[in-house]
Order: C-alpha cells, then sequence, then structure tokens
C-alpha cells in the first residue's frame, strides 16, 4: 500500500471529507487530493500533523506496515511467547529449566563415567561435556530473553530474595570445596566440574520454588 492509498484509507476510517483534512493541516482540498492521488507526496513538516490527525505512527503512515506486524516476522516464537500468561509463562520456565538441569546432570554423569571408567582422553570428554552444557545454557538464555516480564507480587519478591540468598550459600559452599578438592587430590583437570554442579544446585532451587508457586495457585 503506497502512502496515498494510506492516506486515503485513513480519511475514511475517520469520517473526514477533503476539505475537513485541509483546514486541520491549514492546506488545501487540492494539496490533500493529489496526496491521496499519488501526484505528490506531504511535505516534511506535514508527516507528524498527519500522524497526530489519524492517530498512528510514521513507520506505518510511510510504509504501510503497522509496527506489530513487524515484530511479529522478525520475533515469530518470541511473539507468542509474549502473549504468555503469567500462569503460563511460569509452567513454561519450569519447563524449561528442569529440562535444562536434567541434560547437565547427564552430562556430569557422562563426563565422570567417560574419564573414570572408560579411561576417555580427558581433552575430548571435556569438549563433548562443554558442548551438552552449552546446549543447555543456550535454552535457558533463549528462554528467558523471549519469555515476557510480569510485575512481581511481594510474595514473590520475598521468595526471589530468598532463592538469592540460598544461591549465595550455595556458591560460597562450592567454592571452599572446590579448593579443599582441588588441594588435596591436586585434579585441577576434573574439580572444576564442582561450579557445573553449583549451577545444578542454583537451577534446582530455582525450579523448587517454581513449583512450589505454581501448587500455591492451583489452590
Amino acid at each position: 500500500m503506497n502512502i496515498g492509498e494510506k492516506l486515503f484509507e485513513l480519511r475514511k476510517e475517520k469520517n473526514l471529507s477533503q476539505e475537513e483534512v485541509a483546514e486541520k493541516l491549514n492546506v488545501t482540498r487540492q494539496t490533500v487530493s493529489k496526496w491521496e492521488t499519488n501526484q505528490s507526496t506531504p511535505d516534511f513538516d506535514k508527516i507528524i500533523p498527519l500522524c497526530e490527525l489519524f492517530g498512528i505512527g510514521a513507520e506505518e503512515l510511510l510504509t504501510g506496515k503497522k509496527p506489530q506486524e513487524k515484530q511479529e516476522n522478525i520475533l515469530e516464537e518470541p511473539q507468542i511467547e509474549r502473549g504468555m500468561t503469567k500462569e503460563e509463562a511460569r509452567r513454561k520456565s519450569a519447563e524449561v529449566v528442569s529440562t535444562s538441569v536434567f541434560i547437565c546432570v547427564i552430562a556430569v554423569a557422562l563426563f565422570t563415567v567417560a574419564v573414570a571408567a572408560f579411561q576417555v582422553d580427558p581433552v575430548i570428554a571435556t569438549a563433548i561435556f562443554l558442548i551438552v552444557v552449552g546446549f543447555a545454557s543456550a535454552r535457558l538464555v533463549r528462554h528467558y530473553m523471549s519469555v515476557p516480564k510480569f510485575e512481581e507480587t511481594k510474595e514473590e519478591a520475598k521468595e526471589k530474595e530468598i532463592v538469592k540468598q540460598m544461591n549465595g550459600i550455595i556458591g560460597t559452599f562450592c567454592t571452599v570445596l572446590y579448593f579443599i578438592v582441588s588441594f588435596t587430590t591436586m585434579a585441577w583437570h576434573v574439580t572444576w566440574i564442582i561450579f557445573v554442579i553449583e549451577g545444578l544446585l542454583c537451577h534446582v532451587v530455582k525450579l523448587l520454588f517454581m513449583l512450589k508457586e505454581e501448587k500455591s495457585d492451583e489452590k
């Protein structure tokens, strides 16, 4: 749709005559007619007044596309997720977190068995491990970048603070454990996995609180 057709359509939607549009924009009726028949285009200083008159954005006036249509083309799946209710978003988050944690647990188990039991080269085992963990992390990042934001209730804010404090405790404990185990065994090439386990535990804590909130909503 060109700008002339758009102006004609907008004027009809507002039930305005060419004379009325011309009067509001301080131009002649012939000028409005030329705009609508594409004999000329509005001057730059008339774009904003036209947008204000018809209640649209400059992009929609000049391109004929609504901003929402553009977002749907660029952000197809995230746009669907932004239409979620708060409960649906919470369930989606619980699903993504739980499956990502499960993938990481499997990766840790396979890494441990591959190195300890099957004597697989630690470099190869580590590379495979990082690929699997990277995939799980990418799922989490993608989800939390697309999931809609909702206003927190006081109870949710309180639970979020509790999760933050618990994760801090887990982080401190795992860091101390890492140094103790590393200096005791000198297996620095393996003990770094403790920090992966720390991340898993933090996500498990978050998942437990998500499930608790879901059960509370069902009551």
